[in-house]
Parts: structure tokens; sequence; C-alpha cells
């Protein structure tokens, strides 16, 4: 077997036995290419990985430039890699896995407030069939939480809109159910009544689609044309540099907290499997209290 039938193997066994989902499959080939490029196709070599070859790797990735995030990333998924193939008895006990992760730079996520958010839910033109399509998922991304991969993802059996709610599936393909707001569930209505139907009409080959939301040809609209559309957006509302769909997300969960949220609830409703993950939304809180603070306070 070469290192790239290992590889294959790997992501069966992510498939079958993680629950692994297309997105995160994908990010973890890349990034393993990236460790195996190190050495090329020898097996010996790959048998051979010891704390030594880790350390190379990750001097490789700080030359090229990548983030200190990014590389903690890549190396979480070699050492996954690894890991199983030692369980597969490939490789043996080494020190590889000695080799800690870099130490990650503290950022809280950016968000927007309210009426950055909701300049921005105003912003497409709902007259047009496109312009509505992109005021219902932009306020469903937000009312919802969502992540742009389970916007994209979903399809019209998703939706139970008479109780306001969504079914999406998260990381690791993990189902969960979520409310929507009232304006997005009315938007929703509106598009798969007035609009999509229009935008079906565009698919010059006669297919039809269980995605929900489609693009200016009939066909589902993809991650890529989700963000280029957010990206005309926000620029027409907020000059903040990067912001992202994914701040809309951070904007949700920022402000469910700030109007008194459990915590516990928002990591329900935003599929965290851990409450720290969600803790970041409180640091946020507490700093917006903080700049508030100084901008009201008289004595300065």
């Amino acid at each position: 077997m070469t290192v790239y039938d290992w590889l294959e193997r790997f992501m069966a066994h992510l498939y079958v036995g993680k629950n692994a989902s297309p997105l995160t499959m994908q990010a973890y080939r890349n990034d393993i290419l990236q460790f195996l490029d190190l050495e090329g196709d020898n097996v010996a070599e790959l048998q051979a990985t010891d704390h030594q070859t880790l350390r190379r790797f990750l001097a490789m990735l700080k030359d090229k430039g990548y983030t200190r995030r990014s590389i903690a990333r890549k190396l979480s998924a070699t050492r996954s890699f690894l890991f199983f193939l030692q369980k597969e008895n490939f490789l043996n006990g080494a020190k590889w896995s000695t080799v800690a992760r870099p130490k990650q730079e503290k950022k809280l996520p950016r968000f927007l407030y309210y009426h950055e958010v909701a300049a921005l839910l105003e912003a497409p033109d709902s007259g047009t069939a496109l312009g509505l399509r992109d005021r219902a998922m932009l306020e469903l991304l937000y009312s919802s939480g969502l992540r742009i991969s389970e916007l994209v993802q979903l399809d019209i059996h998703s939706l139970q809109l008479e109780d306001r709610l969504v079914k999406v599936y998260g990381k690791g393909r993990k189902e969960r159910i979520i409310p929507m707001g009232t304006v997005a569930a009315g938007l929703i209505d509106e598009y798969i009544k007035k609009a999509r139907p229009k935008l079906e009409a565009l698919e010059k080959e006669g297919r039809t689609y269980r995605e929900l939301f489609l693009n200016k040809w009939g066909k589902p609209i993809s991650d890529r044309g989700m963000r280029y559309n957010f990206k005309k957006y926000i620029r027409k509302v907020s000059y903040k540099v990067g912001i992202t769909p994914h701040s809309l997300r951070h904007s949700f969960a920022t402000h469910m907290l700030d109007a008194g949220a459990d915590l516990r609830v928002v990591q329900e409703l935003l599929g965290h499997v851990s409450i720290s993950t969600t803790q970041i939304y409180t640091h946020i809180t507490r700093e917006r209290l903080g700049e508030v603070y100084r901008a009201a306070f008289p004595r300065k």
C-alpha cells in the first residue's frame, strides 16, 4: 500500500467511524496531503515519522506564512492520521505525539451591533427574486445562528414554518432542530411561493433540486456564492474589516447573551459540543460593557 492508500483508509474511517461531514473530510485531506508532501510518496519515511518530522512540518508551515490557528489545525489533522496508523499497526509508538500545538493567539470573534445587523438584513431588494432570496437567507442565518455550510445544505423539507422551526445538520452531521424568527419565517414563506419557482425555471436542463436556496441558474447556491453575496451587502452598510457570514452567527450569540439568554441554551442553539466554545461570547459582552462604560461615564 502507498501512503495515499493509507490516507484513503483514514478518510473512510472518518466517514464511517467518526460520522465526519464532507467539508470536514476535505479539510483533513488537504492538511494531511501537505504533511505527506514533506517526505513524498515514501512508505518507509512515513513509518519512520518522529517528533523531528512533525517539527519540520511545523517549520515549513510557518515559513509559508500560515497563522498559528491554521498551523494548529493542520497539526491536529496530521496527528489524528498518525494515531490511526498506529492503531492499524503501521506506525510504532514514536515520540511524535509529544509535539505540542502552537500557542494560540487570543482573538475575540468579530460581530455586528444590532443596528448594523438590521441595516444588513434590509440591504437586499426584496422586489426581485434574487433579492427576496438573499433577504430570506440573511434573516435565517441571523435568527437561527446557522453556519454557512448548514444554510446552503438546507432542503425544502427542513422547515416547519408554522412552528417556526428548522432542522439542520451541523459538524459531524449531528442533527439539531432550532427556532427561527417570525420575520425569517415570513420571508422564507414568501420566497418559496414567489421567488423559488422563478429560479427553478432558470434551470436549463430541467432538473429539480431539494435544496431550499437556488442561485441565478436555478441550481443550489454554493457556500462561495453565499459569501460573494454577503460581501456585496456588507460593503453597503458597514466599514468594519473582517466581517464574514460567520459574523452573523457571532452576532446572534452575542445578542442572545446580552438579552439575558442562558449560556447552556445558546450552546444548544449553536450546536457546540463544549460549553467552553460558547463562553467566548461572554468575553465579548464584557468587552462591550467596558466600551459603553468608557464612552458614557463622565469622569474620564
